[in-house]
């Protein structure tokens, strides 16, 4: 399969005649664009000794946006062509209606290119992906007696966009994404139990393929899965709480993050709305977004309106300091776009949503955490959870968790959860570790039916007085 660059202007539909369009249906208006994307996808998954699925999916097609005031006129297509276009611009005109908007300024360019523009998915052979699936599947059986099941799963994808804006300025970015992940399940006396690991980033697969890295992930997977055949039933009550670092994270970036996206704080349905430049969280506690850094999974040259992404400080020494923000709402709170505005494909209108959004670390040994739990949970490693973005109640299962008691580590708990909300989570946090780190690169995040990738991190954290959901009598 070989990889041709995504030209949106070709015979019969000119970069003129889309921009006299677009010029057209935004006359009037404070912003607007006209988005270009072609997106390709592959995906194998080798499941119980033989490859379960495999699946291609192409697509492309265009969004033409048109803002005026707090009011978006969105309409897209399959299809790239001038009469499509001109069909589109009917509907977003609507949002102008007689006009008399400020056209906003337009995003300074930008010549970063934060990962590779090489396709992942033609890179590596497909026999070579099958025959690396069967390897993964062979190598995990074979660490332990007690694996019953292995599935192994490669995904693969590349998105070509050019953002057009009507001052005729483009911005065009290709951005890759690849993943490996690995799961088991053991048995031992009639119980079984699984285990998962898995990471990727904005890098091609070759990399990810290579024994090395798929080897650490089965180990892991395995590891995770015997730990869990050894867990007891978790206790429950109000207790403190250690998160260990990296992919905990996604607790903070579900209960704080979506809490300090910029729609919700100028519409005040946030726990963290008129509290800018107040105490939000205990001294310490540093809070980023982070779009630039390189080969991350939701790292991003620009964002999907053409704005280059950012290192966005949102929590400083516990103080409310930032929001992120995408070009609309920037324009009706008055403050800058920060690169956040983003969108699942050419059919979503871009709204602010997080890239990379991690906590600093701070200077405590990790261990001298844990030894501060007198009767307390130590949790480093999440699976599902709910919750509300508006107050940030939350509830979070464990896949890993330990009973710490006196300060010692103990036997592993089964079915643990954490109850909370992330305002007043933030406010109990009484020590940070000096271990920071970001997840290995496996985060979705969905918004309003939108599906995008992200990051997070954090370092080992102390919580005082979280209450944990169990079962144990």
């Amino acid at each position: 399969m070989s990889h041709t660059p995504f030209l949106p202007f070709h015979d019969g539909f000119s970069r003129d005649a889309a921009l006299s369009i677009l010029r057209a249906a935004t006359d009037g208006a404070d912003d607007g664009e006209l988005f270009l994307e072609r997106r390709r996808s592959e995906a194998l998954v080798f499941d119980d000794g033989r490859l379960k699925t495999a699946s291609f999916d192409a697509s492309e097609g265009f969004g033409l946006r048109a803002v005026r005031g707090e009011v978006s006129g969105y309409a897209h297509s399959t299809e790239i062509s001038e009469a499509a276009l001109l069909r589109a611009s009917e509907t977003a005109r609507l949002a102008v209606g007689d006009g008399g908007g400020t056209w906003a300024e337009a995003p300074q360019p930008t010549n970063r290119r934060l990962y590779t523009d090489a396709d992942p998915i033609s890179g590596v052979e497909f026999p070579v992906k099958i025959e690396t699936l069967r390897e993964i599947d062979s190598f995990a059986r074979a660490l332990d007696p007690r694996v019953v099941q292995v599935s192994a799963a490669l995904a693969a994808s590349l998105q070509e966009v050019e953002i057009l804006r009507p001052d005729g300025v483009s911005v065009s970015d290709v951005r890759p994404m690849t993943r490996v992940n690995v799961s088991v399940i053991v048995e031992e006396n009639g119980r079984r139990e699984s285990g998962s690991a898995g990471g990727g980033g904005r890098v091609g697969l070759d990399g990810l393929i290579a024994p090395s890295e798929w080897q650490a992930k089965a180990r892991e997977a395995l590891r995770v899965a015997i730990v869990n055949l050894k867990a007891e039933a978790a206790p429950a009550g109000v207790m403190d709480v250690v998160l260990g670092p990296g992919w905990p994270g996604i607790l903070l970036h579900e209960a704080v993050g979506h809490g300090l996206e910029g729609d919700f704080n100028r519409k005040g349905s946030s726990a963290f709305a008129g509290l800018m430049g107040q105490q939000v969280a205990a001294p310490g506690v540093t809070v980023l977004d982070d779009g630039t850094i390189p080969d991350r999974r939701g790292s991003i040259s620009v964002d999907d309106e053409g704005t280059p992404s950012g290192k966005n400080i949102l929590i400083e020494d516990g103080v409310l300091v930032g929001f992120m923000q995408d070009r609309q709402n920037a324009r009706l709170m008055g403050v800058p776009p920060t690169g956040n505005g983003r969108r699942q494909s050419y059919a979503h209108a871009p709204m602010p949503r997080m890239t990379n959004t991690y906590m600093l670390g701070g200077e405590a040994d990790p261990g001298d955490l844990v030894a501060d739990l007198k009767d307390g949970i130590y949790a480093v490693g999440f699976g599902g959870g709910q919750v509300d973005i508006t107050n940030g109640k939350f509830v979070f299962s464990c896949t890993e968790a330990y009973r710490v008691q006196n300060g010692k580590v103990g036997a592993p708990v089964k079915g643990a959860t954490l109850i909370g909300d992330g305002a007043t989570a933030l406010k109990q946090i009484r020590g940070l570790g000096n271990d920071m780190a970001l997840d290995p690169g496996m985060g979705n995040c969905g918004k309003q039916g939108q599906w995008v990738p992200v990051g997070v991190g954090q370092p080992s954290v102390l919580i005082g007085g979280l209450t944990v959901g169990g079962s144990a009598a």
